[in-house]
């Protein structure tokens, strides 16, 4: 009889551990993935002499970060620091490049 490795309490606390630490990989490989897109933005800004802020899009990331914690049931608000965080980050480092 085989064991089903999706059932939570069928599997073992290392392969929960393993889970995590693939989960986890993926998420710093997510951030990387939109910093680099972000960094992008940034030098199209550039060069269309943009302004580095753009309060209205920042409004929309924050919205559809809400929408997605509540689509899968995630705290909203520890999802919204996140993203502030995030786009903090890249604002800062916007600043710094020009």
């Amino acid at each position: 009889m085989s064991t089903d490795t999706s059932d939570p309490e069928e599997m073992s606390l290392d392969e929960l551990r393993r889970e995590i630490e693939d989960i986890d990989q993926e998420i710093v490989e997510l951030i990387a993935r939109r910093t680099y897109v972000a960094d992008t933005v940034a030098q199209v800004k550039e060069k269309r002499d943009l302004p580095t802020t753009d309060e209205s899009q920042e409004a929309r990331v924050m919205e559809r970060a809400g929408e997605n914690a509540e689509q899968f049931d995630v705290d909203v608000n520890l999802v919204k620091a996140i993203f502030r965080l995030l786009i903090e980050l890249n604002k800062a480092e916007q600043r710094e490049s020009r």
